[in-house]
Parts: C-alpha cells; structure tokens; sequence
C-alpha cells in the first residue's frame, strides 16, 4: 500500500540500470530518500537489530534519512508522520521520525522550501497514546542534551497532553520506573486543560512527581483516582476477600485497575483474572491465554475472554498486529483459543483485497528471514517455557496465507510457495478457519529448501499469472552465468531486473519486510511495487495499483 519505487508515477520505458548490491551480492537499486525512508519506518523496531544491520547503523540510517527527507520536504514528512504512526501504528518509528524532523526543522530554517505544516503539527502527529509525549520527551533530551524545548514542539507536546492525558491514562502510564513522567511533560510544556477535571489531573500528577507524600490537588474532581486509592487501600488489607466479591470486576474497572497492578498486589490465581478479565482489552487478553489456563480460570471467564476476541469493534481499537494472534495461538496451551484467535485473525486481516483470477505468492524462508522482529522477551516467570516469539518468516507467511485464503474464497486461484535455495508448493485448504493451522503447516516447513535467498528462482514459477505477490527482504543471492543459464535466464535477464522475465503488464508486489536500503525491485518502472508494513494497511491499495499502473502516496489518496 504505497506508490512507486519512484517520487512521479513516471512510467520506465526500460529497466533501469541497478546501481548497487544486495547484502548477498546481486545486483540491486538504490531507492530515493522518501521512498527509502517510507519503507524503512514501516518496519523499524527503533532499537532493534536485524540479519543484515546492527540496531546503531540501522537507526543512523533511519535519523540520517528524516533529516534529509525533512530539508528535501517537510510537509512530506509530517504526512508521513501521521500515516506510521496513524495506520501502520509504528510507535517508536513515528516518535523518532517526529523528533528529528523537528531538529532538522530547526537546524535548517534558511534551506527549507516553502511548507503549510508547522512543528507543532508534525509532533502532535506522532503521538497517540498517553505514554507517547513523554516518551517523546524523554528522546528528545537524550539527543539534545537540553530540556529546552522549541516552541513548536512544545506547542505539538501540549496539544497532545491535553488530547491523550485522561485519569485511567495516568493511572496505568505515569509509573514510577520511567525516567520522564506525565508531570515532567506538564512542567516543560504547559499545556492549557480543557476543563476543571484535567486541571485537577494535571495538579495531580505534578504533585505525585514532586511530592507524593502531600497530594494537594482536588481529589474530589478525579473520580478514578479517588476510586484507585480507596481499592489499593482495601487489597491491601485483604486482597482475597476483595477479589471474591461479586462487584469485583466492576471495582476494578472503575477504579482503572490493570492486570500489571494488580499482579503487583499477589499473586494472579483464578479469581484475579475472573475479577481483571471484564477489563482487558484485546492485547491484554492475548498476551496471558497461557496464564489463563495455567491459574484454570473458569468456562464462563474463557467465554468472556472469546467474546472479546471475536468482536469486531475490540479488534479494531486494539490495532493489534495481525503477527500478534499468531504469536498468541504458538504460545496458549489449550485449544480452545484456536477458534476465537482464527477469528481474531480474519478481523485484523480485514484490508487484504480479495484478488481474482491467478496469483502467485511467494514466502521467502531464507535464514535472513528467520530473524525476529524484536529481541524483547515476555514476560515469563522462572519455569516457564521461553515463548514462540515472531520472525520476519512468520509475517510473510502470515500474510501470504491470509491473502492466499481471502482470494480462494472470493473464486480467485492461488499458488502458494515458499523458497530459499529451490521452491516448495504449499496447499491452500477450502475449509473455513484454517487460517492459523495453515501458517503453523507453512512454518514447519522452513529450511526444507535450504537456507539461500534465490528470488530469481522463486519469479520463474510464473506461469501466466495476473499478479504476483512476493513476501522477502529483498536480500537475494547473486548467481553466475553458469548457475544462471542452467535455470533458462537469457542474458538479459542477468542485468538485475529480476522480474524482467514477467511481462510489464503483470503486477508484481514486493512485500519488503525488513527495510534494507538495496532492493531488487527496479524504481520507475511500470507494474512494480515495493510495500512495507506489518498491518494489512499495507495491502489496502494493492487493488488500486494493479488497476491504475501508477500510484500516489496512500495519504493522498
């Protein structure tokens, strides 16, 4: 769900000519800034390295890049800003790219083109949870060195503390363990409430940053945290006897109560997560189907648990990734959340197109691909089992699954593949959901072809079909004349283009899961998309650009 690898929509007559190398050593292209910047932000775990780039050089790329974009133009970025952040739902990505377009911002006020958005724009359009202004903060004075703030961020911090700081917010963020806090926010930015309740909020959370022992602000307009505090008091004296009460759950909804605070009172047996569960949301609930079982919580509590899953409002604004239901089916024990986490699936998958016709899916399985998309572990207690955590592979094959079956079901054809050194043909079941059983069938094939990266002889298998999906890193393995002639490439075909043995006619969508600056797809050229993302966002334009043959960035559709 993008544009072309090319800033225009400008339509190659001929391949270009690659310029430089794949990390494996095939000829590849290099990517214009903005185009780099939007496919490295999409899949950028801020912090995190990948197969082919240390975390420090990866994260220098991605700064070096919005600095560069930001100067080339700015209201690009702050566009680009807002869709991460907004669709994609890149967290960290987001706030970094925000942070440093500003800096850039400021850096180079003489050398900026003309430009509609402000600063303040730009950084309240990174910021849509309640943890994320001072997490914000929190960059910005580790880059800068100062917590002098300029006044368009500071203007951008105070429109989005007023948006996003509400009590139950306060109650679950402002822990004591961050470095900067919701009132370290209030004192550098001094933001205007919009009522006498955040008013009363912002003095509250002042005061529990500076003095905690002699609360002063007005208790009786903060509903929940009067309510906290009177259930903290009574858990304290006797937790057990609270949490068997009937108005438990109640209790602690109104009172804000997250599963993490409560696990901090004791410990989390059955009657914890009965009296927590009625308030969790989706992420919550996935990411402790292993605890459920193990404290043996009751049939009504799993009903619970798998009404909120199969709700199609909770999914939505839960914006969980689709990667996260599969990782949640890997790691719970008991199947009976197999059919409640297949619907949850089929809900956060909703934006894949249901292509007709016939089409090719490939999944690289290659050993770059087996690198995970973050190196944080869960949280697990000692004799706990170490938890399935996702890969790049997992993704791939997730999605290549999921659009797979959604084609199928609209009467399209599929063939499904996956490759590294050679090809393996993956079956396609009818029945309806098996989505999360077919993933975990594909997985268990990886390494059955090698561990190499030979898109070349993963394209091959086209055989007219209307489009062709790939799902990869784009890290392709060079080959020889020799290698090359012995799976019938003509010379032509050795120049780089590797989908030049594709007609221009046919679509090919290049799924660039890890954001490496080389890529084998040709910028320019007609027919040839590069994607990003780890949420179907990513695929909601795939129909409009196989129809169109060009395409705009997706906020300006």
């Amino acid at each position: 769900m993008s544009k072309f690898s090319s800033e225009t929509a400008h339509r190659a007559a001929t391949a270009p000519t690659p310029t430089t190398r794949t990390f494996e050593g095939a000829p590849a292209y290099e990517r214009t800034a903005k185009w780099d910047l939007f496919l490295l932000g999409a899949v950028n775990m801020v912090g995190e390295g990948t197969f082919y780039e240390k975390a420090t050089d990866r994260d220098d790329r991605y700064r070096a890049l919005v600095h560069q974009v930001t100067v080339l133009d700015p209201d690009w970025v702050t566009n680009y800003v807002r869709y991460l952040r907004g669709q994609l739902n890149m967290r960290s990505a987001a706030v970094v790219a925000a942070a440093e377009s500003a800096l850039a911002r400021r850096n180079n006020r003489t050398a900026l083109p003309p430009h509609t958005t402000t600063t303040r724009h730009l950084v309240d359009a990174a910021l849509l949870r309640a943890d994320e202004p001072a997490e914000f903060l929190a960059y910005w004075i580790a880059a800068t060195g100062s917590r002098t703030l300029p006044g368009g961020v500071q203007r951008g911090l105070a429109d989005a503390v007023v948006r996003l700081f509400t009590q139950r917010a306060a109650l679950k963020y402002d822990g004591g363990s961050r470095g900067v806090r919701m009132g370290d926010v209030i004192e550098l930015v001094h933001p205007m409430p919009k009522d006498d309740g955040q008013s009363a909020l912002f003095r509250w959370l002042l005061d529990r940053r500076h003095h905690p022992a002699t609360i002063r602000a007005d208790l009786t307009k903060l509903n929940v945290v009067s309510a906290r505090a009177r259930l903290t008091e009574r858990v304290q004296e006797n937790r057990d006897e609270v949490l068997a009460g009937e108005s438990a759950a109640d209790e602690l909804r109104a009172a804000g109560m997250t599963w993490e605070t409560l696990a901090g009172t004791g410990k989390m047996d059955a009657a914890a997560w009965e009296a927590q569960i009625p308030s969790m949301g989706v992420l919550a609930l996935i990411r402790n189907l292993r605890n459920f079982d193990q404290a043996g919580i009751s049939d009504d509590a799993a009903r619970a648990v798998a009404n909120a899953l199969t709700n199609p409002a909770l999914v939505r604004v839960s914006r969980a990734f689709p990667f996260r239901f599969l990782t949640a089916y890997l790691n719970a024990p008991s199947v009976r959340w197999s059919l409640p986490l297949e619907v949850a699936l089929d809900l956060s998958t909703g934006n894949l197109p249901a292509f007709d016709g016939r089409t090719l899916v490939l999944v690289d399985t290659s050993a770059s691909m087996e690198a995970l998309l973050t190196d944080r572990s869960a949280r697990r207690r000692p004799d706990q089992a170490e938890p399935a955590r996702p890969r790049l592979v997992d993704v791939g094959a997730l999605f290549g699954v999921a659009l797979a079956r959604k084609a199928v079901a609209a009467g399209g054809q599929v063939d499904l593949f996956g490759f590294a050194d050679s090809v393996f043909v993956h079956a396609i079941p009818k029945a309806p959901g098996t989505t999360l059983r077919t993933v975990e069938s594909f997985r268990s094939r990886i390494g059955e072809v090698g561990h190499g990266t030979r898109i070349d002889v993963a394209l091959k298998l086209w055989d007219k079909h209307d489009r062709v999906v790939l799902f990869t890193d784009m890290q392709t393995h060079g080959f020889t004349e020799t290698w090359g002639n012995s799976y019938g490439f003509t010379q032509a075909h050795r120049g780089g283009d590797l989908t030049a043995h594709i007609p221009a006619s046919v679509p090919v969508f290049g799924v660039n899961l890890a954001g490496y600056a080389p890529t084998i797809v040709p910028p320019g050229g007609r027919m040839r998309f590069e994607l990003g993302g780890f949420s179907d966002a990513t695929f909601t334009q795939m129909s409009l650009l196989e129809r169109a043959g060009a395409g705009r960035w997706p906020w300006e559709e």
